[in-house]
């Protein structure tokens, strides 16, 4: 419950103004503060106007100042009753090389939820909804990936297959190009790059984008290269966690595949359900049944 009140923030995030998250920070940053100070007290601490305090509050869906204020207090007094139990998670993780394998588990876990935190931030719902909706009309849909970004890649196809939608990937680049200059207006090119410069992600993107295809981009970094050529960027943070070649990448792209899945789920449930309840017969047959199981 403690963490309710920064999710929504979190989640309204990416639809601010620049002016109204620099509040918002602040807001983050400094959550335990802001019982004790007014609006005005707010505004100055973090050097925007009243005005774009009261927008930031708003495009979070609150009434007023005074009721964000109460529910920050509130969500606060829950989170210290929850922390008051045994265990208390951390939050941060730095690899010392003193760490005792069993400490692990807690510490990645932690890690995960600090990627997911600022993935929320990063991440527009308007362009969010924009993305379901031209998945929705798309005739064909491409994946592109290379290395780490192929699980999620293949993660993807996966669910979109199960939707029923019509879509395709290959691990080769060379195909994924030939792929994607086969593309016309009505398909959509999906391109996942956690660092963005990948350049066979980048080149099939492009071309796609030049056959008259819309394109999606799933990267790290929003000013990378490939959002050159992306209609619609979902972006899972701004900065590299961990040192080394994106170590945890795939954390946050395997979310946003899910928040995609669950997206498409609920934009047109009844028809989604038909499809999976047909896709899950078919993959039913597949497994062994339990009585089997025991027999072996």
């Amino acid at each position: 419950m403690g963490k309710e009140i920064r999710l929504k923030i979190e989640a309204g995030y990416g639809d601010l103004r620049p002016s109204e998250k620099k509040a918002a920070d602040y807001v983050l940053e400094h959550l335990e503060e802001l019982r004790a100070l007014t609006l005005d007290q707010l505004a100055r601490r973090a050097g925007v106007s009243q005005p774009t305090v009261m927008r930031m509050i708003k495009a979070l869906g609150f009434g007023g100042y005074k009721e964000f204020r109460y529910e920050v207090v509130e969500k606060l007094a829950q989170k210290r009753e929850d922390e008051a139990g045994p265990f208390k998670a951390m939050y941060g993780y730095a690899l010392t090389g003193e760490e005792k394998p069993e400490e692990i588990p807690a510490k990645i876990v932690a890690t995960a939820g600090n990627m997911a935190g600022e993935m929320l931030k990063n991440i527009s719902p308007s362009v969010f909804r924009q993305v379901i909706d031209t998945l929705n009309r798309a005739r064909k849909i491409d994946i592109y990936s290379v290395e780490n970004s192929d699980v999620t890649a293949l993660d993807l196809l996966a669910k979109l297959l199960y939707l029923g939608l019509d879509c395709r990937y290959f691990s080769d680049s060379y195909f994924q190009n030939i792929c994607a200059g086969n593309l016309s207006a009505g398909d959509v090119a999906v391109g996942i790059s956690y660092s963005g410069n990948s350049r066979d992600t980048v080149d099939a993107v492009k071309a796609a984008r030049k056959a008259g295809a819309s394109t999606i981009v799933i990267t790290n970094f929003r000013d990378s290269l490939i959002t050159r050529y992306a209609d619609l960027v979902l972006c899972t943070s701004q900065d590299q966690v961990f040192y080394g070649d994106a170590i945890f990448s795939r954390t946050t792209q395997i979310m946003i595949v899910d928040m995609i899945y669950m997206g498409l789920l609920a934009s047109d449930y009844d028809r989604y359900v038909k499809v999976l309840n047909r896709n899950s017969r078919v993959a039913g047959g597949r497994a062994y049944a339990v009585h089997d199981q025991r027999e072996g």
